[in-house]
């Protein structure tokens, strides 16, 4: 048996194929407070991409100043990650924040949210915030991960 030495090619749908396709559901259980920014849950059927927890540093490994830019690069990483499964921000079902410090987060809320909205739009999974000792990488403030479904 050969290996291909080329380019691997993923075949991607076309938009009128993508438009077709059912889109992951919001589970809202009646009577309960709309979230804001997050999803209580998500259903969906497809391809699962999982990612692991992600950090805010660059191709080079040096992470981002500070707890926003590295936010910034954590979602911007993601969305690449999504990017190489042939997933976008709206196949995302699920996040799971990881911080050092909860009151930093609390602190930027309406940057973080321009920062998200900037990088994956106005679409909101489920998502769990946990404060944390530290992270493996001491200089990082956050790390996210997240699982995203493609359908079928």
């Amino acid at each position: 048996m050969t290996t291909p030495k080329g380019p691997q090619l993923a075949v991607l749908p076309t938009a009128a194929e993508h438009e077709t396709r059912p889109k992951a559901q919001v589970l809202q259980p009646s009577g309960w407070p709309m979230p804001k920014g997050y999803a209580n849950g998500m259903a969906a059927e497809g391809r699962i991409i999982v990612t692991g927890g992600v950090i805010g540093w660059d191709a080079q490994e040096h992470l981002a100043d500070g707890f926003v830019a590295q936010v910034r690069q954590t979602l911007t990483n993601i969305a690449a990650i999504l990017a190489e499964a042939g997933a976008r921000p709206e196949h995302l079902v699920r996040l799971t924040w990881y911080v050092v410090d909860m009151d930093e987060y609390l602190a930027n809320l309406k940057e973080l949210g321009r920062i998200y909205r900037d990088i994956f739009g106005a679409h909101y999974p489920a998502m769990a915030l946990v404060q944390v000792v530290r992270l493996v990488e001491k200089a990082a403030r956050v790390e996210i991960e997240a699982t995203a479904v493609i359908p079928r």
